[in-house]
């Protein structure tokens, strides 16, 4: 399922004001950083990654392999920051940056 521009505006809109959740770093895609992904995916459902590669193909690489080994969609990359969303099947009212920021 591809996003529709609309939703894509909207999801860009609310993940402006966030802060980066996940780090990649030296490591890169390490088991503890696939959990950590999980954690965070399955509690905000819209979060920012930061990659701190100097490499731009290394940096899309990695934002491609998070998405598809967590089955999220990449909403924005732009630099070192991606925007990535996946939807909880049970999302917390309290957690989740969609139904929190939703306008």
């Amino acid at each position: 399922m591809s996003l529709s521009p609309e939703q894509r505006r909207e999801y860009r809109a609310i993940a402006h004001n966030l802060k980066p959740v996940i780090i990649v770093g030296d490591k890169g895609l390490s088991e503890g950083l696939q959990e950590e992904l999980e954690r965070a995916l399955n509690d905000h459902e819209l979060i920012k990654i930061k990659i701190a590669n100097p490499d731009r193909e290394a940096r899309q690489e990695a934002v491609n392999a998070l998405c598809e080994s967590a089955g999220a969609q990449l909403v924005q990359s732009i630099g070192k920051i991606a925007v990535i969303l996946r939807r909880a099947k049970k999302p917390n009212p309290k957690l989740s940056n969609l139904q929190r920021y939703k306008s």
